[in-house]
């Protein structure tokens, strides 16, 4: 794992029920309904996959619902997502995705469960911010409101419960990942199966665990009605809000070796003058990012007089306009570049200058888009002193920030 990486939260989303109080439905169970045209976990995907805090993501699904997921991703912007399957319990589907984890080093863990579409980006920061080596177990909860009653098996009221402290659970609950995987495994081996989620497996083990403010709209969807008010909610934004932005760049060609393209070297004659790497693709693509969020442009964010970006591989540039649009609760859904030049010739290095595109952007291959033409001559591309770059990106933002 890279030391960047270190403190962000690896996921497990619990996917493995079958969500029998939900009825039967073409669709399959719940966690693959569709809200929103979309699946529910799909939007329950987007909202890890487009948080920066996240590490890798494991998803525990049911060995049946292989193609049901398969689909489900094919409508997320989630990409290099681990799948585990799951057994008859939660409890048992939580042990096989911690242990994921646990195999590729991650060392925190949100435990989420796939049903709950609506947790944001604010919900996770807190989460996540309230982890230390002295605070090992967060759970997001909110205050009840409502007054409780107990009864008895007759049905009849036995007393009014003081509802002062007194909380309903949410997730994504988030540990140290060693903690909570060393009390899932003495909970495996106790033979218990009566937990009803990971924070009270955490209290049986004498974890201490930390409440931090949930979300009124982090709901579990768990009847029929529960789906179906979740699509009147989704279906009731008019009008997405898709941004496009536009960028352009040009660098002078000067005697040398190469040029730098999309993160791609190509040997040429001549290379790019610029104080970076001059890959006037990617700088292009950058203020294009910039653009969809009103976070000025490249110059104002790497300014060229500073030393320290002289030489710099542009994919750094890149690579921080789209954490900015993040941030700001963007999904970046389309990246395309338009080269001018007149050599070198691209079409050789356009896969691999589209894989690149989709390494630094986080989105799939078939959303990255790489061409080229000459300026047949004409003006100073056609003169052989220069090349330039168009660059346009799609963004669409929404309530996850």
């Amino acid at each position: 794992m890279q030391p960047q990486e270190q403190f962000k939260c690896g996921v497990v989303i619990v996917a493995a029920g079958r969500g029998e109080r939900a009825g039967q439905s073409a669709e399959g169970p719940k966690q693959y309904r569709t809200i929103g045209d979309r699946p529910v976990i799909a939007h329950t995907l987007d909202t890890f996959a487009t948080w920066p805090g996240a590490g890798p993501i494991v998803v525990v699904i049911h060995p049946d619902d292989e193609a049901l997921f398969d689909a489900a991703c094919k409508r997320s912007v989630a990409s290099d997502v681990i799948i585990v399957h799951g057994g008859a319990t939660r409890q048992i589907s939580v042990l096989a995705g911690l242990e994921a984890l646990a195999d590729i080093g991650a060392r925190r863990v949100m435990i989420h469960d796939a049903v709950r579409p609506f947790a944001d980006h604010a919900l996770l920061s807190r989460c996540a911010a309230a982890l230390s080596e002295d605070v090992r177990a967060v759970l997001p909860a909110v205050a009840v409101a409502d007054t409780l009653k107990r009864a008895g098996k007759d049905g009849m009221v036995t007393e009014t419960v003081p509802r002062d402290g007194l909380y309903g659970a949410q997730t994504p609950q988030t540990f140290d990942l060693q903690a909570i995987l060393a009390a899932h495994r003495e909970a495996a081996r106790s033979g218990r199966t009566d937990f009803t989620d990971d924070a009270s497996i955490a209290e049986w083990t004498g974890l201490k665990v930390v409440l931090v403010e949930g979300a009124v709209d982090n709901v579990k969807l768990t009847l029929k009605r529960d789906i179906a008010m979740a699509d009147e909610k989704l279906n009731r934004i008019a009008l997405p809000d898709v941004r496009t932005g536009n960028g352009y760049d040009v660098h002078q060609l000067v005697e040398g070796d190469g040029v730098t393209l999309c993160g791609v070297f190509i040997a040429h004659t001549k290379k790019l003058s610029g104080h970076s790497d001059a890959d006037v693709a990617l700088h292009a693509l950058t203020d294009a990012l910039l653009a969809t969020c009103g976070a000025g442009d490249i110059g104002d964010h790497f300014p060229p007089s500073d030393p320290q970006w002289k030489g710099a591989p542009s994919r750094i540039f890149l690579e921080h306009a789209a954490k900015i649009v993040r941030e700001r609760g963007g999904i970046i859904t389309n990246a395309d570049v338009s080269l001018i030049a007149e050599a070198p010739k691209v079409g050789p290095h356009r896969l691999t200058m589209r894989e690149n595109l989709s390494d630094m952007l986080g989105i799939s291959l078939d959303r990255c888009s790489v061409k080229a033409t000459t300026n047949e001559r004409l003006g100073f591309v056609g003169r052989d002193e220069g090349i330039a770059a168009i660059a346009t990106a799609t963004v669409v933002y929404g309530n996850l920030s």
